[in-house]
């Protein structure tokens, strides 16, 4: 097990996942168009929902990019993380509207497993991750989040406890 580079994909992870949060307190509505334009699916419900914007994205793109180098990667690895990160959160919205779940709603594990497994395994692609390396991070990222959402919730960082 590589401690050092298990550690560098959560710290860019915690990047990736922070980062809309983050510009949403700072930026309030500015430019938080949403990445689904409003759309619905063939079910009736959001595609993914008024919550995953467009500023979102962009930022966890950038600030993980800019994280990356601090880190020992390049800033292409650190940009490819966050869009990896970022699409699995994007499926496990798209997911929870399927099951007719409401924005921002809590869903364990569905919430946190694509989006630090993508994330990881894009992160494999420049650094040497085993498969073993790559679970550590996810079970970590899961059990941290859920502790760390929390702890922002509670100091008023987060609208939601999750």
């Amino acid at each position: 097990m590589n401690g050092e580079n298990i550690a560098i994909v959560l710290v860019l992870l915690a990047v990736a996942n922070s980062a809309p949060v983050v510009a949403r307190n700072f930026l309030g509505q500015t430019a938080a168009w949403p990445i689904d334009f409003g759309w619905t699916f063939v079910d009736g419900q959001p595609l993914l929902g008024r919550s995953k914007t467009i500023r979102g994205l962009v930022v966890a793109i950038v600030l993980t990019a800019c994280a990356a180098p601090i880190m020992g990667l390049s800033w292409r690895a650190g940009a490819a993380l966050a869009a990896a990160s970022m699409t699995g959160d994007l499926l496990s919205s798209f997911i929870k509207r399927r099951l007719r779940l409401a924005p921002s709603s809590m869903a364990p594990v569905l919430d946190q497993l694509p989006e630090s497994l993508f994330g990881a395994l894009a992160a494999s692609c420049g650094l040497p991750l085993r498969p073993h390396d790559i679970a550590v991070c996810v079970l970590v990222f899961t059990v941290g989040q859920m502790i760390v959402s929390r702890v922002a919730y509670a100091l008023g960082l987060r609208n939601e406890p999750y």
